[in-house]
């Protein structure tokens, strides 16, 4: 038998470069996922956590002045401390039952904060990041006090 065929047919070191082959293709996208997870979960968390606590503050002040200073400075707290841009939240309130002035005593102040989520390592470029992001929302129920606005 001629040596160059030999040579042909040993796999020695094969399974190494198979393995690391196999390896990157399986762990990149891996790595990604769970990236892009970790993105999202931390968005998640602080549109409810903005949603809950900005919903509580406004149905826990004395006044509409009160309420609008309070949920302002609550609402930017959560947007820092989660790592949130600032100009992608967007807030609105309604009140329960319809047509009562929001907030009021005794109304149910619904509190609803959305947001986008770009994914991670996508250019700003021709408007990709804004077409590969991810809508989040959440909302919140408070109670107002009937006394709310008496004190």
């Amino acid at each position: 038998m001629p040596r160059w065929r030999l040579w042909a047919n040993d796999d020695e070191g094969s399974a190494a470069l198979e393995f690391i082959t196999v390896g990157v293709i399986l762990l990149v996208p891996l790595a990604y996922l769970v990236i892009t997870l970790g993105a999202i979960q931390e968005s998640l968390l602080g549109v409810e956590a903005a949603a809950r606590h900005t919903a509580r503050v406004i149905g826990q002040s004395g006044d509409v002045g009160s309420a609008a200073a309070n949920s302002d400075a609550v609402l930017a707290s959560v947007i820092d401390e989660y790592g949130m841009d600032a100009a992608s939240v967007e807030v609105s309130m309604s009140c329960t039952p319809a047509g009562a002035i929001c907030p009021s005593a005794g109304a149910t102040v619904i509190v609803t904060v959305s947001t986008h989520v770009s994914l991670p390592f996508v250019p700003p470029i021709f408007g990709l990041d804004q077409a590969a992001s991810i809508p989040l929302e959440a909302a919140a129920a408070q109670k107002v006090s009937r006394l709310w606005g008496t004190g």
